[in-house]
């Protein structure tokens, strides 16, 4: 019913013109489902919605949200149906097991569009965001297209944390072909059809992390191409809880743990790891030096590296990550 509505609200702003008509019937056909997987965020799952309310279209596409719930207790529902609207269809899930792999199959088996983004519920995008991603998608006839991640603090953060970058991501220009090692489901857009034949789109051995990679991986081995979009970027909210050391060092033994889970160049992971601990092992003392930030980013790595060949021998050190 939902989504007759959101029909019927479009064919009464589009002329009925033999122009108008073709154009309804592109709508219809370039529908994307925006897939948000939530835990427990209800200010920063508002903020998003708010965003996401003000997506520019320029007549070339559709599209709705699926809030797909990790929480048992449902405490996201309320705000999904509050922002339910015509303009805005909002489809609520839930996936009472924690488990991001789980929760991102649930949207996926919700969404109803032709096209699938995802973005993270920490996350609020600019409002040309979802025109950007699309364009670059069908003007470069690819199979998916990812955008920057930019930091966003709530306030000034402390020096240290500045300088050393520490929740800057990679970009690249646009139109950039990517390697599974660039890719995240933070900010992407792809068509539902590379899912044809794929059974479990994120599996599950990955419950906490490294689910996103190991989909695009095995999305690229069977010959999808995805591509950059540097115009196509949202902000991600940092908050002074993740101002600490100790966060950034359990983020960096979490992706470390998980790593060992991807398949492919295990040995060629596995030593790169045993050289890399030793090496930025013994330079530390030395890289103190050089300021606090420049010494916790390679100690960052010593523990990546340490959780790694750890996660070989099946002794995860980190396995639930920090909100």
């Amino acid at each position: 019913m939902r989504r007759n509505l959101f029909a019927e609200e479009r064919q009464q702003r589009i002329p009925r013109t033999c122009a108008g008509f073709e154009a309804l019937q592109a709508m219809k056909a370039n529908h994307i489902s925006v897939c948000i997987c939530t835990f427990k965020r209800p200010k920063l799952l508002r903020q998003l919605l708010q965003q996401l309310d003000r997506q520019q279209t320029e007549g070339l596409f559709t599209y709705s949200v699926v809030v797909a719930d990790n929480d048992h207790a449902r405490s996201a529902e309320q705000i999904a149906h509050q922002f339910s609207t015509v303009r805005l269809p909002v489809t609520y899930c839930v996936e009472p097991q924690q488990n991001i792999a789980m929760v991102r199959n649930l949207a996926i088996r919700h969404a109803e569009g032709d096209f699938i983004a995802f973005i993270d519920d920490d996350e609020f995008p600019v409002d040309d965001w979802l025109c950007n991603l699309f364009k670059v998608l069908t003007s470069h006839s690819v199979d998916g297209v990812l955008g920057p991640v930019k930091p966003w603090f709530e306030s000034e953060p402390p020096q240290w944390l500045k300088d050393g970058k520490f929740f800057d991501r990679p970009t690249y220009a646009t139109g950039y072909k990517l390697s599974y090692t660039e890719t995240r489901t933070g900010n992407v857009l792809f068509p539902r059809r590379i899912l044809d034949g794929v059974d479990i789109p994120f599996r599950l051995q990955f419950n906490t992390a490294g689910e996103d990679v190991d989909f695009f991986r095995r999305m690229m081995e069977k010959g999808c191409k995805f591509v950059w979009c540097n115009e196509g970027f949202v902000y991600e909210v940092v908050p002074p809880s993740r101002w600490t050391r100790r966060y950034l060092l359990k983020r960096a033994l979490l992706r470390g743990s998980n790593f060992s889970k991807h398949p492919s160049q295990r040995a060629e992971n596995l030593a790169r790891s045993l050289l890399a601990v030793p090496c930025y092992t013994v330079a530390l003392p030395i890289l103190a030096f050089f300021g606090q930030h420049v010494f916790l980013k390679y100690l960052i790595k010593v523990l990546d590296h340490t959780a790694r060949l750890l996660a070989f021998l099946g002794l995860p050190l980190v396995t639930q990550r920090d909100t």
